[in-house]
């Protein structure tokens, strides 16, 4: 087998079985499955992957790139630390209305593989904390009080809408999400708490 022909193979392995696993889960999908999904016998699978764990792994990894390049095409369009992440949380709610959306495959992950040593946790872990992250500096640029606070709001805003879409299906309740980001970070920025629209009291 010829390396093109190889490392078409093996992206055809990586696409069927990441699509599997996000709509039916990890631990449901066995290899009988995605082989017989995507025309090829065992032995062709297992000489890309060592085992169903390390196709898991890089289904993930995989997946960390695309949601990556997601997230600076949803925001490419504005400068502003502010404005990047509404747009992004915009993103997230159209994405979350979609049927062909079944929430995040690393909550997914996470929950069909609870042991923190699991390498798939482990790489859903580190994801998590890649995003945090990028909210935490987004908010920092933009003058949060609190950033760290504001990271962790918009990590669980994320997370909600993204379990939303995987409980409800697309009728679920994500239309506000991007509204409640907008909420949370303008309550963070410098002056906006004594605005008209965030009063608690009269």
């Amino acid at each position: 087998m010829n390396q093109k022909s190889s490392t078409s193979t093996k992206g055809q392995i990586l696409e069927t079985a990441a699509r599997l696993f996000f709509q039916n889960g990890y631990r449901a999908i066995g290899v009988d499955t995605i082989t017989a999904e995507a025309n090829i016998g065992k032995m062709t699978l297992y000489r890309h992957f060592d085992s169903k764990d390390d196709l898991i792994v890089a289904c993930l990894q995989e997946t960390n790139t695309k949601f990556w390049e997601w997230f600076e095409q949803s925001t490419n369009e504005v400068d502003q630390p502010r404005e990047k992440l509404i747009a992004f949380f915009r993103a997230l709610e159209k994405l979350a209305s979609k049927p062909t959306c079944y929430g995040c495959p690393f909550l997914n992950a996470a929950v069909d593989f609870p042991e923190r040593d699991h390498p798939g946790h482990q790489v859903a872990l580190e994801h998590k904390q890649a995003v945090r992250a990028r909210f935490r500096e987004l908010a920092q640029q933009a003058g949060a009080r609190s950033p760290e606070v504001l990271a962790d709001q918009l990590l669980l805003l994320m997370d909600g809408a993204f379990m939303a879409v995987r409980m409800f299906g697309v009728r679920n309740p994500v239309a506000g999400v991007a509204q409640a980001a907008e909420a949370l970070i303008e309550a963070q920025l410098p002056g906006k708490l004594k605005s008209k629209a965030y009063q608690l009291c009269p």
